[in-house]
């Protein structure tokens, strides 16, 4: 009487298939994070203007102006002392940071105001350059 062995196991073929399988998943995977990722970083640029917007608000409510751009937004956190010196600053500043935060891009934010009377606070997006497209556009307190 003979014995018939059966033998088990996985084929090289079936482990390539579950490897692309694999492959094709994390790529999915990585994608949609990546894409994610850009959008939270649009996200907080558009939430950190908007407090820099408010901030401003209280600056001018307590000086009857914008801090110009040669004070920047550093006026929110320090008092001027180039320009016009407001008189009505607050010890602890507007800010409860005592830094700026750069841009999610690690780029510092661009703050304009010629007159006192309006300003732009902008940030060039993921590009780092004026212009672009998606998560690459500018990103400006003029648009919020």
């Amino acid at each position: 009487m003979k014995l018939l062995r059966t033998q088990s196991g996985i084929t090289l073929i079936e482990i390539l298939v579950v490897l692309a399988i694999m492959a094709l998943l994390a790529t999915l995977v990585t994608t949609r994070v990546t894409e994610r990722l850009a959008e939270a970083k649009v996200s907080t640029a558009k939430t950190q203007i908007k407090t820099f917007q408010q901030a401003l608000e209280l600056y001018k409510a307590d000086n009857d102006e914008y801090p110009t751009t040669e004070q920047g937004l550093d006026a929110l956190i320090n008092k001027p002392g180039v320009g016009n010196i407001p008189e009505n600053y607050p010890p602890d500043g507007y800010l409860t940071k005592k830094k700026i935060p750069t841009d999610p891009w690690n780029r510092a934010y661009i703050y304009i105001s010629e007159d006192g009377q309006k300003y732009t606070i902008i940030t060039h997006g993921s590009d780092k350059k004026e212009g672009g497209t998606g998560t690459g556009a500018d990103i400006s307190s003029d648009d919020l």
